[in-house]
């Protein structure tokens, strides 16, 4: 494992096989206790989503324990250059995840974000695999979590425009961004129900 720079550490993974899909994670305190985490995502996603996932739950697991400043480690290079160095995030989703992230970063006194080799991520891999796998046996004493739906909102999949108007994604970005709303009372209760993930981590 890399070195930390000094206070907590955190190490997150996700795992799919495109058909299950699992989360990982590890919170080391400054004494070296570790907090070890499993979670089964019983919802569709990516890869990506995976990962994106398990940097969330790692965040929030940190929130819980009073964390103010955290050396966090992922594998994926796409989660960490997207964070660190502005990379496009390609889709409404992968949008959403990065917005996600970036909301609950500002919770923290200070965050540092290091991508690392595969083979330095073992343990929160593992979590991931079992996770996954659902293997009780396997688990021994370690709580499997399961997470039932996606840390953003679900999205459909469609063209931009057909002359019917924005995708309704589009209402709901113009309101995590800059709080823009429509005027009628449901529509914009529903907008905002929606974005509620992004903003109440």
């Amino acid at each position: 494992m890399v070195e930390p720079i000094g206070g907590w550490s955190l190490l997150v993974d996700g795992a799919s096989d495109g058909d299950v899909e699992g989360a990982g994670i590890e919170l080391i305190s400054p004494e070296a206790h570790k907090i070890k985490c499993a979670t089964h995502l019983a919802f569709h996603a990516t890869n990506n989503d995976t990962e994106y996932e398990a940097l969330i739950n790692g965040f929030k697991l940190a929130l819980e324990m009073k964390v103010e400043n955290s050396n966090v480690f992922s594998d994926s290079m796409i989660v960490v250059y997207q964070i660190n160095r502005g990379y496009q995030a390609k889709g409404p989703r992968t949008e959403l995840y990065l917005k996600c992230v970036q909301r609950v970063i500002e919770r923290f006194n200070e965050v540092r974000l290091e991508l690392i080799l595969r083979g330095q991520n073992k343990g929160a891999n593992e979590l991931a695999k079992l996770g996954w796998c659902r293997e009780a046996t396997l688990l021994g004493v370690l709580p499997l979590d399961t997470q039932r739906q996606p840390s953003v909102p679900e999205h459909e999949v469609g063209s931009l425009s057909d002359g019917l108007g924005p995708m309704w994604m589009t209402s709901i970005l113009a309101y995590i961004k800059g709080g823009s709303l429509p005027d009628e009372k449901n529509e914009a209760r529903r907008i905002k129900y929606k974005a509620a993930p992004l903003r109440d981590i």
